[in-house]
């Protein structure tokens, strides 16, 4: 895979670059990476703005900056490690928790099974402050997780919860025998050749990662933002994974392949099948991603020319992935949103910055445009 752009005029990639120098200009984030591309090419790489808002600081690169992709983690580290222990058969989406995790049982929540983790219909709430209470203790998190009620019954309705990914992350670990960070790098990071995909980074690396947060008016590279996760000891389900924007791009591409990774397939096309599909009571949600939802009165992350075959994530920090099988074509958008915004409500001002590049990416490939011949699609 080739970093940079096919050849074509600068006005080609116009709106891709006007809805990102948007967010900056809003004062949504310093910095940001956006890679469009397809299956077996890059078609656009390009970084923006800062790693914060000093004008010293590093201009963010899609290869080698380094990004704290906050939810994303439940797709690159837990949906995907799901798959391959899914795929030996180890793992079973329609078993029920507590045969995998005991302690995860009592009343409603005996009916909760793996698949219900996945596509967020288990009924569990949609977000605890558990570090308020466990004080950096793992152990103590872990308990806290395990006592919480389910707020809906099982399969009814689909609410999307850190609590599913976190109690799936337990799940993974448990049927393994191997702690999340080594098993997302044996199934996930490393066969993918991720090779900036990790868990708990290193210091040597901190220069690298654009901050997705500050304490007392510093910021802190390589620190999680999300800070259940922190409680975690930095590794969960849920969140704490940290990925470059030609990572991500790569493993973009793994799924626009139906599962073939660069050393042949990664998982069949039946698994990836297989969590491509919504439940009944699923709403938008598939196993693991979501999917566009058009409201009226709302921009969609996804703009609104975006195919009915998609599917995507975000993170809180400021990230996004979405895959268009129907158009061969994915886009990544990292910022560090997250990172000492300049503007209230930025979490509601980057939905439509979302939402426009969603729409120059598309506008950039129509359905059915050869890619050599992008420019003048």
């Amino acid at each position: 895979m080739t970093l940079g752009a096919v050849p074509a005029p600068g006005q080609a990639f116009a709106g891709i670059d006007d809805a990102v120098r948007d967010g900056i200009r809003k004062g949504i984030y310093p910095g940001a990476v956006v890679i469009v591309g397809r299956r077996d090419s890059l078609l656009y790489a390009r970084g923006y703005g800062r790693f914060t808002w000093s004008r010293s600081s590093p201009v963010p690169h899609p290869d080698s900056t380094i990004w704290d992709i906050a939810s994303i983690t439940k797709i690159v580290s837990s949906t995907s490690v799901a798959m391959r222990l899914v795929e030996r058969r180890k793992l079973d989406l329609d078993a029920p928790v507590r045969r995998y995790l005991p302690r995860f049982s009592g009343g409603p929540k005996n009916q909760v099974t793996v698949r219900m983790l996945l596509d967020h219909t288990s009924g569990l709430k949609s977000y605890v402050p558990f570090y308020v209470k466990s004080r950096g203790s793992r152990s103590r998190t872990i308990d806290l997780l395990y006592a919480q009620p389910l707020v809906r019954a099982p399969g009814d309705s689909a609410e999307y919860s850190d609590l599913n990914a976190l109690i799936l992350g337990l799940v993974l670990e448990k049927v393994s025998g191997v702690p999340l960070d080594r098993l997302a790098k044996r199934e996930v990071f490393e066969p993918l050749g991720l090779t900036e995909t990790m868990y708990k980074p290193a210091a040597r690396l901190k220069r690298r990662i654009a901050p997705s947060g500050i304490w007392r008016g510093q910021p802190v590279p390589g620190d999680l933002n999300d800070q259940n996760a922190v409680a975690m000891g930095g590794v969960a389900g849920h969140a704490g994974v940290f990925s470059t924007g030609m990572d991500l791009a790569r493993y973009a591409q793994v799924w626009l392949r139906d599962g073939v990774g660069p050393n042949g397939p990664w998982v069949t096309t039946e698994t990836i099948r297989r969590f491509l599909v919504k439940g009944p009571r699923s709403g938008s949600r598939l196993l693991g991603w979501d999917t566009p939802e058009f409201k009226p009165d709302e921009p969609s992350v996804f703009g609104s020319l975006i195919s009915d075959a998609a599917y995507g994530h975000t993170g809180f920090t400021g990230t996004e992935l979405w895959v268009d099988p129907a158009r061969d074509l994915f886009l990544v958008f990292l910022t560090n949103r997250a990172f000492d915004p300049r503007v209230r409500e930025s979490v509601k001002e980057l939905k439509v910055v979302r939402a426009a590049l969603s729409d120059a990416t598309v506008r950039l490939v129509p359905h059915g445009c050869d890619q050599q011949l992008v420019a003048r699609c």
